[in-house]
């Protein structure tokens, strides 16, 4: 993303110009506007005319659009932002009040307007903006028969492309239908690698799987690449890491940013120190859950009581179409910050996201134990029975 104009005025009112340079850029402008917020961008419209005769005809028209934004949809896959709302500056083309649908394109300047920019607004712009953030990961998670190749981003986990080959078993005293099927699963697994992954602007790609199957691909990859000279890959084969996991599935992409191989690679990347700071929650749950709590309650009152050492919330939480919720979570966020607490807000477009979502979008790891948290939820749970009968 590139910024191209600032303009915000004291009350924290006021403007952005920015323009999407990579598809990524997308899912941080979905989590920038707002219901009510102003989007000006360029636009197609399909505008009626009516000649002397009365005979109308119908052309598509570029125009630049204002709209008071009404509704939002992002589709992860294709990376596109559909931002629909009604006109709220005049056009020679189209009325004042009309309906109509925003299609943000790359490498187009669009203006955002906000009645306020509030920190995290600001915070995502700033983040999006800066180019030594971006860190993109491929990875191949794989077991006989099934593989997913998948693209990692700071904000996005996008599945590429799913594989599925039928592999024969073993039989008895021969194994060659299985080496060919395995080779046939193989060879569609490397074309799709060659495909959808650039090595030479990756940081890393990670092979995984149960067994050794993920070392049998690399080899396989390697002798391709040797066979028909692909210089891109030869090149880049220490960016190649073989990890395991338990299974092809792409929730196994959890399990292996926890490796102690994955973690040294990519220690420094925004996706892996959101992952282990989940795993981290996890662990404080399992061992000492008075250190480790979840839910908007527990977490507001730790937070209260200046405990909290790392904030974990969901960007889904600061989606919220009611402006007065999201602000108090931004209140949150800013008071465990001014307290010198960690806050990481994570992306429900990666596994760790969709873990923190099924339990509330909030938790928190505390500095110290408060095992008096567990009386709020029980006096709240006994005014409610109260408030029934």
């Amino acid at each position: 993303m590139k910024l191209i104009k600032e303009n915000i005025e004291r009350d924290a009112s006021g403007a952005i110009t920015l323009v999407a340079e990579e598809p990524e850029d997308m899912y941080n402008v979905y989590n920038l506007i707002q219901i009510g917020d102003q989007l000006r961008a360029p636009t197609i419209r399909r505008v009626q005319t009516e000649s002397s005769t009365g005979s109308s005809s119908s052309q598509r028209v570029r125009t630049t659009l204002t709209v008071r934004v009404t509704k939002l949809d992002f589709d992860s896959q294709a990376s596109e932002l559909h931002v629909s709302g009604t006109v709220i500056l005049e056009s020679p083309h189209v009325k004042l009040g009309s309906f109509h649908t925003l299609d943000l394109e790359l490498h187009r300047n669009f203006t955002l307007a906000k009645q306020e920019w509030d920190s995290e607004a600001l915070r995502r712009v700033e983040e999006a903006c800066d180019p030594g953030s971006r860190a993109e990961v491929g990875a191949v998670v794989l077991q006989e028969g099934l593989a997913n190749i998948c693209l990692i981003t700071n904000f996005m986990t996008i599945v590429k492309q799913r594989i599925e080959v039928s592999i024969p078993r073993k039989a008895r005293g021969s194994s060659s239908q299985y080496q060919k099927g395995l080779d046939n699963f193989f060879k569609t697994v490397y074309d799709s690698v060659l495909r959808h992954f650039d090595p030479t602007n990756l940081k890393v790609i990670l092979l995984a799987s149960p067994g050794f199957l993920a070392d049998s691909l690399s080899t396989y990859i390697f002798q391709q690449a040797t066979l028909f000279d692909n210089k891109a890959l030869i090149k880049n084969r220490s960016k190649f890491v073989v990890v395991h996991c338990s299974t092809g599935h792409v929730h196994a992409l959890n399990e292996v940013m926890k490796t102690p191989a994955v973690e040294r690679v990519l220690s420094d990347t925004k996706y892996a120190k959101e992952s282990q700071a989940m795993e981290k929650f996890y662990s404080q749950l399992s061992t000492d859950d008075s250190k480790a709590w979840y839910g908007a309650t527990h977490v507001r009152a730790a937070v209260t009581q200046g405990a909290v050492s790392t904030l974990l919330i969901s960007d889904t939480l600061f989606r919220s179409h009611n402006i007065e919720t999201r602000k108090d979570w931004v209140r949150l966020a800013d008071e465990v910050r001014s307290q010198g607490g960690e806050v990481l807000v994570l992306s429900s477009l990666h596994e760790s996201g969709r873990g923190l979502d099924s339990l509330t979008g909030v938790a928190a790891v505390l500095k110290w134990a408060l095992p008096d948290l567990e009386e709020i939820e029980e006096a709240e749970e006994a005014a409610r029975e109260q408030e029934q009968s």
